[in-house]
Protein backbone atom coordinates (compact mmCIF):
# COMPACT_ATOMS: atom_id res chain seq x y z
CA UNK A 1 0.00 0.00 0.00
CA UNK A 2 1.92 3.33 -0.77
CA UNK A 3 -0.47 6.46 1.20
CA UNK A 4 2.14 9.34 -0.49
CA UNK A 5 -0.17 11.74 -2.48
CA UNK A 6 1.42 12.32 -6.23
CA UNK A 7 2.69 15.26 -7.11
CA UNK A 8 -0.35 16.88 -8.43
CA UNK A 9 -2.25 15.93 -4.98
CA UNK A 10 0.61 17.76 -2.75
CA UNK A 11 0.64 20.70 -4.49
CA UNK A 12 -3.19 21.28 -4.91
CA UNK A 13 -3.36 20.07 -0.76
CA UNK A 14 -0.47 23.02 -0.73
CA UNK A 15 -2.84 25.62 -3.23
CA UNK A 16 -5.75 24.60 -0.57
CA UNK A 17 -3.99 25.52 2.38
CA UNK A 18 -2.62 28.60 1.02
CA UNK A 19 -6.07 30.04 -0.28
CA UNK A 20 -7.32 29.27 3.42
CA UNK A 21 -4.51 30.86 5.00
CA UNK A 22 -4.68 33.89 2.84
CA UNK A 23 -8.73 34.39 2.09
CA UNK A 24 -10.72 32.76 4.57
CA UNK A 25 -9.20 32.51 7.73
CA UNK A 26 -8.74 36.17 8.07
CA UNK A 27 -12.57 36.54 7.94
CA UNK A 28 -14.10 33.69 9.19
CA UNK A 29 -14.69 35.15 12.20
CA UNK A 30 -15.97 38.14 10.96
CA UNK A 31 -18.40 35.99 8.83
CA UNK A 32 -19.68 33.82 11.61
CA UNK A 33 -20.11 36.66 13.75
CA UNK A 34 -22.13 38.41 11.37
CA UNK A 35 -23.93 35.41 10.61
CA UNK A 36 -24.70 34.97 14.75
CA UNK A 37 -25.42 38.81 14.64
CA UNK A 38 -28.76 38.70 11.94
CA UNK A 39 -29.60 35.44 12.49
CA UNK A 40 -33.19 34.44 12.41
CA UNK A 41 -33.51 31.05 14.14
CA UNK A 42 -35.74 28.79 12.23
CA UNK A 43 -37.29 31.34 10.07
CA UNK A 44 -35.69 29.79 6.80
CA UNK A 45 -37.61 32.13 4.51
CA UNK A 46 -35.43 34.92 5.80
CA UNK A 47 -31.92 33.06 5.31
CA UNK A 48 -29.51 35.11 3.36
CA UNK A 49 -25.98 34.27 1.57
CA UNK A 50 -23.32 36.57 2.70
CA UNK A 51 -22.06 38.25 -0.65
CA UNK A 52 -18.53 37.00 0.17
CA UNK A 53 -19.01 33.64 0.28
CA UNK A 54 -20.11 34.26 -3.74
CA UNK A 55 -16.85 36.33 -4.16
CA UNK A 56 -14.77 33.45 -2.53
CA UNK A 57 -16.18 30.53 -4.45
CA UNK A 58 -15.51 33.05 -7.97
CA UNK A 59 -11.82 33.39 -6.59
CA UNK A 60 -11.66 30.16 -6.28
CA UNK A 61 -12.60 28.79 -9.35
CA UNK A 62 -10.84 31.28 -11.19
CA UNK A 63 -7.81 29.44 -9.15
CA UNK A 64 -8.36 26.20 -10.57
CA UNK A 65 -9.52 24.90 -6.76
CA UNK A 66 -13.08 23.55 -7.45
CA UNK A 67 -14.84 20.43 -7.34
CA UNK A 68 -11.63 18.69 -6.53
CA UNK A 69 -13.60 16.01 -5.48
CA UNK A 70 -15.00 14.60 -8.98
CA UNK A 71 -12.27 12.13 -10.17
CA UNK A 72 -13.87 13.09 -13.73
CA UNK A 73 -11.18 15.03 -15.68
CA UNK A 74 -13.08 17.08 -17.47
CA UNK A 75 -15.67 18.01 -14.65
CA UNK A 76 -13.87 17.91 -11.93
CA UNK A 77 -10.24 18.06 -11.09
CA UNK A 78 -9.61 14.89 -12.19
CA UNK A 79 -7.91 13.53 -8.52
CA UNK A 80 -8.23 10.10 -7.28
CA UNK A 81 -9.95 8.84 -3.83
CA UNK A 82 -6.87 8.88 -2.13
CA UNK A 83 -5.65 11.84 -3.84
CA UNK A 84 -8.36 14.46 -3.12
CA UNK A 85 -8.23 13.46 0.62
CA UNK A 86 -4.84 14.93 1.39
CA UNK A 87 -7.14 18.41 -0.19
CA UNK A 88 -10.56 17.27 1.87
CA UNK A 89 -7.79 17.41 5.15
CA UNK A 90 -7.42 21.05 4.34
CA UNK A 91 -10.96 22.31 4.02
CA UNK A 92 -11.79 20.34 7.38
CA UNK A 93 -9.41 23.56 9.01
CA UNK A 94 -12.40 25.30 8.22
CA UNK A 95 -16.36 25.33 8.65
CA UNK A 96 -16.45 27.62 5.66
CA UNK A 97 -13.61 26.34 3.57
CA UNK A 98 -15.77 23.47 1.43
CA UNK A 99 -18.29 25.61 -0.12
CA UNK A 100 -16.18 27.53 -1.26
CA UNK A 101 -14.76 25.30 -3.16
CA UNK A 102 -18.01 23.67 -4.48
CA UNK A 103 -16.85 20.85 -2.54
CA UNK A 104 -19.35 20.36 0.39
CA UNK A 105 -22.10 17.85 1.71
CA UNK A 106 -24.58 17.36 0.52
CA UNK A 107 -23.79 18.69 -2.85
CA UNK A 108 -20.56 16.45 -3.52
CA UNK A 109 -22.32 13.61 -2.72
CA UNK A 110 -25.33 14.74 -5.13
CA UNK A 111 -22.83 15.55 -7.46
CA UNK A 112 -21.43 12.31 -7.89
CA UNK A 113 -24.61 10.41 -7.63
CA UNK A 114 -25.88 12.24 -10.85
CA UNK A 115 -22.52 12.29 -12.82
CA UNK A 116 -22.24 8.43 -12.23
CA UNK A 117 -25.73 7.20 -12.34
CA UNK A 118 -27.28 9.73 -14.00
CA UNK A 119 -28.42 10.51 -17.97
CA UNK A 120 -28.09 12.82 -20.23
CA UNK A 121 -31.16 14.89 -19.17
CA UNK A 122 -30.25 14.51 -15.63
CA UNK A 123 -26.81 15.51 -16.02
CA UNK A 124 -27.61 18.83 -18.35
CA UNK A 125 -30.33 19.70 -15.75
CA UNK A 126 -29.21 19.76 -12.94
CA UNK A 127 -25.63 18.52 -12.53
CA UNK A 128 -24.34 21.45 -15.15
CA UNK A 129 -25.56 24.31 -12.40
CA UNK A 130 -24.67 22.30 -9.37
CA UNK A 131 -20.73 21.89 -10.69
CA UNK A 132 -20.84 25.84 -11.48
CA UNK A 133 -22.01 26.28 -7.32
CA UNK A 134 -24.98 28.40 -9.42
CA UNK A 135 -27.20 26.37 -7.04
CA UNK A 136 -27.45 24.18 -3.97
CA UNK A 137 -29.22 20.63 -3.22
CA UNK A 138 -30.61 18.20 -0.60
CA UNK A 139 -30.59 14.49 -0.21
CA UNK A 140 -33.45 13.43 1.53
CA UNK A 141 -33.28 9.95 3.18
CA UNK A 142 -33.49 9.86 6.74
CA UNK A 143 -37.39 9.63 8.46
CA UNK A 144 -38.93 10.57 11.86
CA UNK A 145 -41.80 7.93 12.21
CA UNK A 146 -39.33 5.23 11.78
CA UNK A 147 -34.92 4.02 12.96
CA UNK A 148 -33.87 5.22 10.15
CA UNK A 149 -30.63 3.39 11.00
CA UNK A 150 -31.65 0.34 9.66
CA UNK A 151 -32.54 2.05 6.06
CA UNK A 152 -35.32 -0.98 4.69
CA UNK A 153 -37.08 0.23 7.80
CA UNK A 154 -37.76 3.27 4.82
CA UNK A 155 -41.70 4.40 5.11
CA UNK A 156 -41.96 6.85 2.32
CA UNK A 157 -43.08 5.56 -0.68
CA UNK A 158 -42.31 6.47 -4.76
CA UNK A 159 -44.63 4.81 -6.90
CA UNK A 160 -45.19 4.91 -10.34
CA UNK A 161 -48.34 6.07 -12.04
CA UNK A 162 -48.52 5.59 -15.76
CA UNK A 163 -45.79 8.60 -16.78
CA UNK A 164 -45.23 9.72 -13.12
CA UNK A 165 -44.04 8.85 -9.99
CA UNK A 166 -45.92 10.09 -6.91
CA UNK A 167 -43.70 10.78 -4.32
CA UNK A 168 -45.42 10.34 -0.48
CA UNK A 169 -43.50 10.42 3.17
CA UNK A 170 -41.86 12.97 5.66
CA UNK A 171 -37.60 13.24 5.65
CA UNK A 172 -36.52 14.91 8.08
CA UNK A 173 -32.17 15.97 9.03
CA UNK A 174 -32.86 16.70 5.19
CA UNK A 175 -29.31 19.14 5.43
CA UNK A 176 -29.28 22.13 3.12
CA UNK A 177 -32.68 22.23 2.65
CA UNK A 178 -32.68 25.48 4.17
CA UNK A 179 -30.20 27.21 1.55
CA UNK A 180 -31.48 29.80 -0.32
CA UNK A 181 -30.18 28.44 -3.46
CA UNK A 182 -31.17 24.79 -2.70
CA UNK A 183 -33.16 23.96 -5.91
CA UNK A 184 -33.21 20.44 -6.26
CA UNK A 185 -33.67 17.48 -4.11
CA UNK A 186 -32.55 13.45 -4.24
CA UNK A 187 -35.55 11.66 -2.50
CA UNK A 188 -35.00 8.05 -1.62
CA UNK A 189 -37.77 5.97 -0.96
CA UNK A 190 -40.09 2.53 -1.25
CA UNK A 191 -40.82 1.39 -4.60
CA UNK A 192 -42.77 -1.85 -3.54
CA UNK A 193 -42.12 -4.65 -6.06
CA UNK A 194 -42.88 -8.29 -5.07
CA UNK A 195 -40.70 -10.08 -7.40
CA UNK A 196 -37.07 -8.44 -5.66
CA UNK A 197 -35.26 -9.05 -2.42
CA UNK A 198 -35.75 -6.29 0.02
CA UNK A 199 -32.43 -4.16 -1.16
CA UNK A 200 -34.01 -3.51 -4.22
CA UNK A 201 -37.02 -2.04 -3.31
CA UNK A 202 -36.28 1.50 -3.08
CA UNK A 203 -35.22 4.25 -5.58
CA UNK A 204 -33.20 7.51 -6.13
CA UNK A 205 -35.87 10.57 -7.18
CA UNK A 206 -34.88 13.85 -8.41
CA UNK A 207 -37.34 16.28 -6.85
CA UNK A 208 -37.34 19.80 -8.42
CA UNK A 209 -37.73 21.82 -4.75
CA UNK A 210 -40.71 23.76 -6.55
CA UNK A 211 -42.92 20.76 -6.99
CA UNK A 212 -46.38 21.32 -5.58
CA UNK A 213 -46.91 19.21 -2.44
CA UNK A 214 -43.36 19.46 -1.30
CA UNK A 215 -43.49 21.42 1.94
CA UNK A 216 -40.92 22.63 4.31
CA UNK A 217 -42.24 22.32 7.61
CA UNK A 218 -39.26 23.65 9.69
CA UNK A 219 -35.34 23.54 10.48
CA UNK A 220 -34.20 21.33 13.02
CA UNK A 221 -31.90 22.89 15.85
CA UNK A 222 -28.75 20.88 16.92
CA UNK A 223 -27.55 21.58 19.88
CA UNK A 224 -29.46 25.08 19.81
CA UNK A 225 -27.32 25.82 16.42
CA UNK A 226 -29.91 26.11 13.45
CA UNK A 227 -26.84 26.28 10.98
CA UNK A 228 -27.54 29.10 9.22
CA UNK A 229 -27.96 29.55 5.86
CA UNK A 230 -27.58 26.01 5.32
CA UNK A 231 -29.96 23.84 8.14
CA UNK A 232 -31.24 20.49 8.41
CA UNK A 233 -35.33 20.58 7.64
CA UNK A 234 -37.75 18.09 8.07
CA UNK A 235 -40.14 18.00 4.74
CA UNK A 236 -43.00 16.58 4.23
CA UNK A 237 -44.15 15.08 0.51
CA UNK A 238 -48.11 14.79 -0.29
CA UNK A 239 -48.51 13.48 -3.21
CA UNK A 240 -45.50 14.87 -5.17
CA UNK A 241 -45.69 13.94 -8.58
CA UNK A 242 -42.62 14.13 -10.94
CA UNK A 243 -41.99 12.38 -14.74
CA UNK A 244 -41.04 8.83 -14.71
CA UNK A 245 -37.53 9.85 -15.92
CA UNK A 246 -36.42 11.62 -12.05
CA UNK A 247 -35.50 8.06 -11.77
CA UNK A 248 -31.66 7.60 -10.82
CA UNK A 249 -31.01 4.39 -13.03
CA UNK A 250 -34.23 3.41 -12.72
CA UNK A 251 -36.47 2.18 -10.18
CA UNK A 252 -34.93 -0.48 -7.15
CA UNK A 253 -31.82 0.51 -7.62
CA UNK A 254 -31.86 2.67 -4.30
CA UNK A 255 -29.46 0.94 -2.35
CA UNK A 256 -26.76 -0.03 -5.22
CA UNK A 257 -26.41 4.03 -5.60
CA UNK A 258 -26.36 4.78 -1.89
CA UNK A 259 -23.31 2.18 -1.48
CA UNK A 260 -21.62 4.14 -4.26
CA UNK A 261 -22.45 7.52 -3.07
CA UNK A 262 -21.32 7.24 0.78
CA UNK A 263 -17.63 5.31 0.09
CA UNK A 264 -16.02 8.33 -1.51
CA UNK A 265 -18.07 10.51 0.32
CA UNK A 266 -17.23 8.88 3.98
CA UNK A 267 -13.44 9.65 3.16
CA UNK A 268 -14.60 13.46 2.25
CA UNK A 269 -16.02 13.63 5.82
CA UNK A 270 -13.28 12.00 7.84
CA UNK A 271 -10.46 13.87 6.41
CA UNK A 272 -12.10 16.93 7.04
CA UNK A 273 -12.18 15.70 10.78
CA UNK A 274 -8.72 15.07 10.89
CA UNK A 275 -7.90 18.51 9.46
CA UNK A 276 -10.55 20.09 12.30
CA UNK A 277 -9.11 17.78 14.63
CA UNK A 278 -5.94 19.37 13.56
CA UNK A 279 -7.04 22.98 13.93
CA UNK A 280 -8.02 21.96 17.32
CA UNK A 281 -4.77 20.80 18.62
CA UNK A 282 -3.07 23.77 17.40
CA UNK A 283 -5.45 26.15 19.06
CA UNK A 284 -4.81 23.86 22.11
CA UNK A 285 -1.22 24.14 22.60
CA UNK A 286 -1.38 27.92 21.84
CA UNK A 287 -3.89 28.51 24.55
CA UNK A 288 -1.41 26.07 26.61
CA UNK A 289 1.36 27.91 26.10
CA UNK A 290 0.53 31.47 26.26
CA UNK A 291 -1.90 31.12 29.11
CA UNK A 292 -0.64 30.65 32.96
CA UNK A 293 -1.66 29.48 36.28
CA UNK A 294 -0.30 28.64 39.41
CA UNK A 295 3.05 30.03 37.66
CA UNK A 296 3.26 27.55 35.30
CA UNK A 297 2.06 27.38 31.64
CA UNK A 298 -1.56 25.43 31.35
CA UNK A 299 0.05 22.94 28.46
CA UNK A 300 2.20 21.52 32.31
CA UNK A 301 -0.42 21.65 34.35
CA UNK A 302 -1.75 18.09 35.81
CA UNK A 303 -2.01 15.58 32.88
CA UNK A 304 -1.96 17.93 29.70
CA UNK A 305 1.20 16.89 28.23
CA UNK A 306 -0.13 13.20 28.12
CA UNK A 307 -3.42 14.64 26.85
CA UNK A 308 -1.44 16.08 24.26
CA UNK A 309 0.31 13.15 23.10
CA UNK A 310 -2.95 10.71 22.83
CA UNK A 311 -4.78 13.63 20.32
CA UNK A 312 -1.75 13.54 18.29
CA UNK A 313 -1.41 9.65 18.34
CA UNK A 314 -5.37 9.72 17.71
CA UNK A 315 -5.25 11.73 14.61
CA UNK A 316 -2.58 10.15 12.66
CA UNK A 317 -4.14 6.28 13.59
CA UNK A 318 -7.33 8.09 12.43
CA UNK A 319 -5.58 9.42 9.47
CA UNK A 320 -3.52 6.52 8.46
CA UNK A 321 -6.80 4.41 8.57
CA UNK A 322 -8.87 6.61 6.32
CA UNK A 323 -5.91 6.86 3.49
CA UNK A 324 -5.85 2.88 3.24
CA UNK A 325 -9.75 3.34 3.26
CA UNK A 326 -9.29 5.81 -0.06
CA UNK A 327 -6.62 3.82 -1.42
CA UNK A 328 -8.62 -0.14 -1.13
CA UNK A 329 -11.78 1.98 -3.01
CA UNK A 330 -9.31 3.71 -5.62
CA UNK A 331 -7.50 0.18 -6.82
CA UNK A 332 -10.61 -2.40 -5.25
CA UNK A 333 -13.37 -0.65 -5.31
CA UNK A 334 -15.82 0.12 -2.78
CA UNK A 335 -17.33 -2.98 -1.93
CA UNK A 336 -14.30 -4.14 -1.09
CA UNK A 337 -13.52 -1.66 1.01
CA UNK A 338 -16.43 -1.94 3.17
CA UNK A 339 -14.35 -3.08 6.45
CA UNK A 340 -12.22 0.04 6.02
CA UNK A 341 -15.06 2.51 5.06
CA UNK A 342 -17.04 1.73 8.37
CA UNK A 343 -13.71 1.62 10.46
CA UNK A 344 -13.16 5.51 9.59
CA UNK A 345 -16.57 6.33 10.09
CA UNK A 346 -16.57 5.13 13.71
CA UNK A 347 -12.98 6.29 14.61
CA UNK A 348 -12.57 9.76 12.99
CA UNK A 349 -15.73 11.48 14.83
CA UNK A 350 -15.07 10.01 17.63
CA UNK A 351 -10.91 11.14 17.16
CA UNK A 352 -11.83 14.57 16.81
CA UNK A 353 -14.81 14.71 19.48
CA UNK A 354 -11.46 13.79 21.70
CA UNK A 355 -9.72 16.36 20.17
CA UNK A 356 -11.61 19.28 20.59
CA UNK A 357 -12.84 18.37 23.88
CA UNK A 358 -8.78 18.50 25.19
CA UNK A 359 -8.93 22.07 22.97
CA UNK A 360 -12.18 23.35 25.28
CA UNK A 361 -10.77 21.93 28.14
CA UNK A 362 -7.75 24.36 27.65
CA UNK A 363 -9.65 27.38 26.54
CA UNK A 364 -11.53 27.36 29.58
CA UNK A 365 -14.89 29.25 29.07
CA UNK A 366 -13.84 30.64 25.96
CA UNK A 367 -13.56 27.10 24.91
CA UNK A 368 -17.88 27.15 24.34
CA UNK A 369 -18.54 30.81 23.44
CA UNK A 370 -18.43 31.41 19.74
CA UNK A 371 -14.89 33.41 20.05
CA UNK A 372 -13.52 30.31 18.85
CA UNK A 373 -13.65 27.59 16.17
CA UNK A 374 -14.28 24.67 18.39
CA UNK A 375 -18.14 24.34 19.44
CA UNK A 376 -18.97 24.23 15.44
CA UNK A 377 -16.28 21.25 15.57
CA UNK A 378 -17.45 19.56 18.52
CA UNK A 379 -21.26 20.11 16.77
CA UNK A 380 -20.01 18.54 14.36
CA UNK A 381 -18.01 15.66 15.68
CA UNK A 382 -21.03 14.47 17.67
CA UNK A 383 -23.39 14.73 14.78
CA UNK A 384 -21.39 12.91 12.76
CA UNK A 385 -21.87 9.89 14.87
CA UNK A 386 -24.92 9.86 13.43
CA UNK A 387 -24.99 10.98 10.58
CA UNK A 388 -24.82 7.64 7.11
CA UNK A 389 -25.26 5.80 10.35
CA UNK A 390 -24.38 5.34 14.18
CA UNK A 391 -21.62 4.00 15.03
CA UNK A 392 -23.12 1.01 16.63
CA UNK A 393 -24.57 -0.05 12.62
CA UNK A 394 -20.97 0.56 11.18
CA UNK A 395 -19.49 -1.79 14.33
CA UNK A 396 -22.01 -3.98 13.75
CA UNK A 397 -21.30 -4.28 9.94
CA UNK A 398 -17.50 -4.76 10.83
CA UNK A 399 -18.43 -7.82 13.05
CA UNK A 400 -20.15 -8.99 10.18
CA UNK A 401 -17.91 -8.86 7.72
CA UNK A 402 -15.24 -10.24 10.35
CA UNK A 403 -17.31 -13.54 11.21
CA UNK A 404 -18.23 -14.18 7.89
CA UNK A 405 -14.36 -14.81 7.53
CA UNK A 406 -15.29 -18.10 9.62
CA UNK A 407 -18.13 -19.13 7.68
CA UNK A 408 -20.51 -17.32 9.57
CA UNK A 409 -23.02 -15.77 7.53
CA UNK A 410 -25.53 -13.81 10.48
Amino acid sequence: MDFQPSERAAQTAQRVRSFIDTHIAPIEAEHWAGILKRRHGGEWTEWQIPPRVEALKAQAREEGLWNLFLPDAELGAGLSVLDYAFSAEQTGRSMMAPEIFNCNAPDSGNMEVIWKYGNAEQKEKWLKPLLAGEIRSVFFMTEPDVASSDATNMAATAVIDGDHIVLNGKKWWSSGVGDPRCKIGIFMALTPDESKDRHHQHSMVLVPMDTPGVEIKRMLPVFGEYDEPHGHGEVHFHNVRVPIGNFISGPGRGFEIAQGRLGPGRIHHCMRCIGAAEKSLELAIQRGLQRTAFRKPLIDLGGNRERLAECRVAIDQARLLTLQAAWKIDTLGVMSALTDVSAIKVVAPTMLQHVVDFAIQIHGGAGVSHDTPLTMFFNQARSLRLADGPDEVHKGMIARLELMKYGVKR
